[in-house]
């Protein structure tokens, strides 16, 4: 269970509307607060950020470690949009994060100050009907770090629910507090298409997220993890994180036989599940075709809005297609598989920047091209 204290109504997140605790409050008006903001496209800034005084009921107030760009990030930014979710007013960016208790609110007994914890970033309003069924991360009105128009979490000071705050483990640092987030998408795809024991799963896509899928799947002890990616340096890095087999997409190629040629190598009947990190035609095409009668293939990647499956065909081999969005319920289990070993996410990190406007800019457009840089992940420390 996280600590704190759970409100069913909690008002704003995230920069504004927070103070310390009395032992702490003379601070608030010397700290000096900068975050990276998003005023458009191609509009990025390090500027200075508005600190209250107050710390909500059931808050507490982060001073921020460790941040990772996420691909959302950068989409954010290239483009000022993702969906219908449109850059309309500045937005503080980043949602990967970790920090150090500076600050509690009043109701908060689980949590002091000094406490490091990794931040999930999602706030559920309680009050929908999804949220009190257990499905928070379906929360029509979830307040969610960096996704418009709430802000992010690239800064130096934050209040936060405490309840959404996880004490980090002794032997674990800020960064892989912070990467609980992306390795939370992981988990979730694999807890939605059951990984076990036996089971002989295949991911598509070696990017950040289908990485983090191919640890999950492992830690759930999957008998064989199959990845696939354009990149050969992505699928080296799949290799040594434990994939089994990997295969390198080819542009001239169809969905059969890059599916063919994927049975061939692990699972020649088809694979039990299949998890798409990519989210693509092409490669969902790939995902139904490769997949064993009785399977399940899980859409996590979001690259086409629209696309022709043979639904068909996977109807009379009775495949089972699965969304998974986000993740619910994460953070303890990601605690827990870093902690004892079992998951280990530093090999994700390829680059490392510190938090001044000259290495933010730099590290963003590192991140964003990746088939120039070699970029995984890519963190800073603030």
């Amino acid at each position: 269970m996280s600590p704190g204290y759970i409100f069913p109504r909690l008002e704003g997140f995230g920069i504004q509307g927070v103070a310390f605790s009395p032992q702490t409050r003379s601070m608030a008006t010397s700290l000096i607060n900068h975050a990276v903001v998003l005023h458009g496209k191609d509009d990025l800034r390090y500027e200075e950020w508005p600190l209250s005084d107050e710390i909500g009921p059931g808050q507490v107030r982060i001073q921020i470690k460790a941040v990772g760009i996420c691909g959302s990030d950068v989409h954010y930014w290239k483009h000022g949009r993702i969906a219908h979710f449109v850059v309309e007013a500045p937005m503080v960016i980043g949602h990967e994060s970790a920090g150090q208790v500076v600050g509690v609110g009043p109701g908060v007994t689980a949590l002091h100050v000094g406490d490091r914890v990794a931040l999930e970033p999602g706030i559920p309003c309680w009050e929908h009907r999804l949220s009190r069924s257990g499905s928070y991360n379906l929360d029509p009105d979830i307040k969610f770090f960096a996704t418009p128009p709430h802000h992010g979490s690239l800064c130096n000071f934050i209040d936060h629910p405490a309840y959404l705050c996880y004490k980090l483990p002794d032997n674990l640092d800020y960064e892989d507090g912070a990467m609980c987030e992306p390795l939370s998408v992981g988990i979730h795809a694999c807890r939605r298409s059951g990984v076990s024991p036996g089971k002989r799963v295949l991911i598509l896509g070696a990017g950040p997220i289908g990485l983090v899928a191919l640890l999950s799947a492992s830690a759930f002890g999957a008998d064989c993890v199959a990845i696939t990616d354009l990149r050969q340096e992505a699928l080296d890095l799949a290799r040594e994180l434990g994939a089994r087999v990997t295969q390198r997409t080819l542009h001239d190629e169809t969905p059969e036989e890059a599916a063919r040629k994927l049975k061939e190598s692990a699972a020649p009947d088809g694979f039990d599940i299949v998890i798409d990190c990519a989210g693509f035609e092409s490669t969902m095409q790939t995902a139904l075709a490769a997949a064993a009668p009785g399977a399940k293939v899980v859409l996590v990647g979001m690259g086409q809005a629209e696309m022709k499956l043979p639904l068909g065909s996977a109807s009379i081999r009775e495949v089972d297609i699965l969304g998974s969005f986000r993740y619910k319920n994460t953070y303890d289990t990601c605690l827990s598989l870093l902690s004892s070993g079992r998951i280990n996410v530093k090999p994700l990190i390829t680059h490392r920047h510190d938090y001044t406007e000259k290495e933010v800019l730099q590290g963003f457009e590192t991140a964003s091209k990746p088939a120039e840089t070699g970029a995984i992940k890519v963190m800073f420390s603030l």
